[in-house]
């Protein structure tokens, strides 16, 4: 055992330890997290606008914050980028994360010296808390890669701003840099897939223990490495024995990985977002990610069917930690010491456990279908593909589905746009598969299809690299963008058809 090992392992017990505080007391724990955002935030613009240093309660909190999402905070968030100070937060920013939104354009995302530290602390604790499980640590002595945004950063109004991800990529702990790949050099390559070719060249003689990235992008890497070798992964890099991931679910691309590894490995799903680190896999047994209630973030939790329904007039009822309950969707709301105040980030979880909490992402609040009232979210179909997929040879690289209102014959249908790795024999038995689970998971979808206002899911194939050649389209391919599961309309899927 090398010293680095045995330093980990120790390092994981300690970490494992002083988590379980927390961990232990989740509702104490987020009670203390909201007094102290509240009480740094009390001199800024906001805090003064929203009275915080008379707010004593979540209640009083609730009563005087409104739910917004960025374009509703976008005013504030301007004056912030502007260079001002204490607007949202005490001070300016150490960072502005660059994300692409779908309504404002360009979306600016603070990051700042109390946030900073816990997207890298989160990072770690999931590997350590790996290590601590399993008791595998060998693969801190090989080589790990991150596939990220470039680290090149540009200057507004003297704070650095660009992708998350390229801004993480300067807080890598020096005992990580002599194992880190790719090169600084190569990292810093925008155009995707001249970066990948070079991470492909860089990587394909090293022993690459440990590799991370959203599946899509790894999924790229694995294909060009198996392409340029004609081998399995697993057969190039002998050791790699742990896949970390997050910003997409997993499952649908579980089956095509392990084909192009040649072998399971384990893995850990991480829940990072610009607008913070929530949660990470605790538990190689569990399902689910543990919510990080101690992360400088306060959250709130609304019923995803109650969202976009007033009663009365009323607001949607903003829950906290301790009222939330099991396989409900809930829209994720977050208060931060990066100073977003009762923000909706976009996206819907579910709880799978309470002691402790984990969530599972089950889509976002805007990305569902519901043009006959069925609302259809991404978990569903998901969930819906891999179980039709279980026990055959059939893998799926990416996939879409959107409705199809206005058919020239017949009811209307749910249309889902699949790219094959390996097909079925047979697609229109293959899509009845997909729809029976469909309808067993939603009871309106299924009252839908009984009732002859919908008829079944029709497929239609995608060719392949057709997903990858239509996020190159839009300028979204790699970097932080994701393809939606599903989507209200057919833009995404008109688009779609006419590169193809």
């Amino acid at each position: 055992m090398s010293i680095k090992i045995f330093a980990a392992k120790i390092f994981a017990k300690q970490v494992h330890q002083k988590n379980q505080k927390w961990i232990k007391n989740p509702i104490e724990t987020q009670k203390k997290v909201f007094q102290q955002l509240i009480q740094a935030a009390k001199e800024t613009q906001f805090g003064k606008e929203h009275n915080f240093k008379n707010i004593k309660s979540f209640e009083d909190f609730s009563n005087v914050v409104p739910v917004r999402d960025y374009e509703q905070l976008k005013p504030y968030i301007e004056s912030v980028v502007k260079g001002e100070e204490n607007i949202l937060w005490k001070g300016k920013p150490l960072y502005f994360a660059k994300t692409s939104g779908t309504t404002s354009g360009a979306k600016y995302i603070p990051l700042t010296k109390e946030s900073m530290p816990f997207h890298i602390q989160a990072a770690r604790n999931a590997i350590l808390n790996y290590i601590h499980e399993t008791g595998n640590a060998n693969f801190v002595d090989g080589k790990m890669i991150f596939l990220q945004g470039s680290p090149i950063l540009e200057d507004k109004n003297g704070i650095k701003f660009g992708r998350l991800s390229g801004i993480v990529a300067h807080f890598v702990p020096k005992y990580l840099q002599k194992n880190r790949m790719p090169s600084w050099e190569t990292n810093c390559i925008e155009d995707w897939e001249t970066k990948v070719n070079a991470i492909v060249d860089e990587t394909i003689k090293e022993d690459m223990a440990v590799i991370s990235g959203i599946p899509s992008w790894v999924q790229m890497y694995f294909e060009k490495l198996k392409e340029k070798t004609n081998k399995p992964v697993g057969e190039i890099f002998k050791n790699f024995n742990l896949f970390i991931y997050g910003g997409v679910n997993y499952e649908p691309y579980r089956a095509k990985f392990e084909n192009l590894i040649g072998r399971k490995v384990d893995s850990i799903e991480l829940f990072p977002a610009s607008e913070g680190f929530f949660a990470y896999q605790d538990s190689q047994k569990e399902k689910g990610m543990l919510l990080l209630l101690n992360s400088g973030i306060f959250y709130e939790f609304i019923k995803a069917d109650e969202f976009y329904t007033n009663s009365e007039g009323l607001e949607p009822k903003r829950y906290t930690i301790g009222e939330v309950e099991l396989g409900i969707n809930y829209v994720l709301i977050i208060s931060t010491n990066a100073g977003l105040w009762a923000y909706n980030i976009g996206d819907t979880i579910q709880f799978t456990s309470i002691k402790p909490y984990r969530v599972i992402v089950s889509g976002r609040i805007k990305h569902f279908i519901s043009a006959f009232g069925e609302h259809v979210i991404a978990k569903e179909v998901e969930s819906a593909l891999q179980e039709a997929t279980e026990g055959t040879t059939i893998s799926v690289n990416e996939f879409t589905v959107a409705p199809q209102i206005s058919p020239q014959d017949g009811l209307p249908y749910h249309e889902w746009f699949i790219e094959f790795e390996n097909e079925p024999n047979d697609l229109e038995e293959f899509a009845l598969k997909i729809d029976k689970a469909m309808r067993k998971q939603n009871i309106y979808y299924e009252d839908l299809i009984v009732g002859k206002v919908l008829r079944t899911l029709v497929i239609s194939k995608v060719a392949k690299g057709g997903f990858q050649d239509y996020m190159k389209s839009i300028g979204k391919l790699g970097g932080q963008n994701k393809l939606p599961r599903l989507s209200d309309n057919r833009n995404i899927v008109d688009k779609l058809k006419t590169i193809l």
